[in-house]
């Protein structure tokens, strides 16, 4: 079971991706005191992260570490459910933070929570393109063409059920040339080259900066991704899973969140 944190709205309004333009963009807000009003805290922390976070949670990692010199943050970084099969499968870890609900659930079911999650962000996905749009790509619909050729992530992982969801509600049939594991993988092959289209996480297409072009599509409301966050149970370090969790819903998160492309739960 999922509750939503309650918020006060503290950054600047971010667009979300595929917003028409009256739509009011919302804003990754805190919920939590900062961290480094409660006591310091110490020894290792394993953080189980969806690849989508690997810029941002890297960040809040080293920002953890600085506001607790006595802690080592170390961070998994793959697909959500990968990192659900994982931690029901007895991996050490502290935190699981997912692309989805889903995969939480699935953590949580098997009795893996403390408590129960908070869904702290939400992402859209985006198409990404090569630099320079090779292929000509302007929207969804391209995807349907049988000569593009295109990447998505597996349908099991995050990224890949909400492609899978905004191609039913388009009505399109999409040949995947190749499914990756996790949406990291996914932007390479864009990087690369290797693809002519992907679809991705807004949040994707911001960190790769130059190397990719990002293409808006409304379809992309259709399938919201929301963020849940929880320590674990059998946390090796229960002090630092909660103190870390507590870090990421605090005015500090809230800013390296919203500056990754995150948008309000």
């Amino acid at each position: 079971m999922f509750r939503r944190t309650g918020v006060v709205v503290l950054a600047a309004a971010l667009s979300l991706v595929g917003c028409s333009a009256q739509d009011t963009a919302s804003t990754v807000a805190p919920s939590a005191s900062p961290t480094s009003s409660a006591p310091a805290v110490t020894g290792a922390l394993t953080v189980f992260a969806a690849a989508s976070l690997t810029e941002s949670f890297t960040q809040l990692g080293k920002d953890f570490e600085a506001a607790n010199p006595g802690v080592k943050v170390t961070f998994n970084f793959a697909g959500s459910s990968a990192l659900a099969t994982q931690i029901n499968s007895g991996a050490p870890a502290d935190v699981f933070a997912s692309a989805a609900p889903a995969n939480m659930k699935t953590v949580s079911d098997a009795g893996g929570i403390t408590g129960t999650a908070t869904t702290f962000v939400k992402n859209k996905l985006e198409i990404a393109v090569p630099k320079g749009n090779p292929a000509k790509i302007t929207g969804l619909a391209d995807f349907g063409k049988a000569d593009l050729k295109i990447a998505l992530c597996a349908e099991q992982v995050p990224c890949g059920a909400a492609a899978k969801k905004v191609f039913e509600t388009a009505g399109i049939t999409a040949a995947p040339d190749t499914l990756e594991q996790d949406v990291k993988a996914v932007l390479t092959k864009v990087k690369l080259g290797e693809v002519d289209a992907a679809l991705v996480y807004k949040t994707d297409v911001k960190s790769a900066g130059g190397d990719v072009e990002g293409i808006e599509f409304p379809e992309s409301d259709k399938a919201v991704n929301d963020y849940p966050i929880a320590p674990l149970a059998k946390a090796p370090n229960a002090a630092a899973a909660k103190a870390f969790v507590d870090f990421v819903l605090s005015a500090k998160g809230v800013s390296v969140l919203s500056a990754a492309g995150f948008a309000a739960p």
